[in-house]
């Protein structure tokens, strides 16, 4: 899913210029210039809040509280594949903290973040809106309802394998 980070510093540089100066929105804003790097880029690299505040005439400090406003902004690379755990009101009634808990164990981490090796993200979502497919998991935003925890496992383990 994710893209490799650039090798250089020039060579990411060049890539938010070509997607700063590629909008097509008639407004160009703080927000949807991040959105835009966000999504070539699949989070937001201290290169990001410079060019794009050189980009939107605006101050780093100004482009900085945008981006650190919103929680849908990160600033470290994602894993190479991310798996999502619901925990809505449905999928928690219907066993969302046994799946959460048995790919946690899996991946060999404690929270939302990345695996040691870089191969998963694990993100928590508050609403995959699926609830009647409750409990509910998102592998690379492809949805999956009626998970257990031994099919949540073996997807985790799936994921690291590749």
């Amino acid at each position: 899913m994710a893209t490799a980070a650039p090798d250089s510093g020039d060579e990411i540089r060049d890539r938010i210029r070509n997607v700063l100066q590629g909008q097509k929105q008639d407004t160009v804003t703080v927000l949807s210039s991040l959105l835009n790097v966000q999504d070539e880029l699949h989070y937001l690299p201290d290169e990001a809040i410079e060019e794009t505040a050189a980009f939107v005439k605006s101050t780093i400090n100004e482009v900085w509280s945008v981006a650190s406003f919103y929680t849908n902004f990160r600033f470290t690379p994602p894993g190479d594949h991310t798996l999502e755990v619901c925990w809505g009101p449905s999928c928690h009634v219907m066993g969302a903290q046994k799946i959460l808990k048995s790919v946690q164990e899996e991946l060999g981490i404690s929270r939302e973040g990345e695996t040691e090796d870089g191969k998963v993200t694990l993100e928590y979502n508050t609403c995959l809106g699926a609830c009647a497919q409750a409990p509910v998991i998102a592998v690379d935003h492809i949805h999956m309802g009626r998970i257990t925890p031994q099919h949540a496992t073996s997807i985790a383990r799936e994921l690291q394998s590749r």
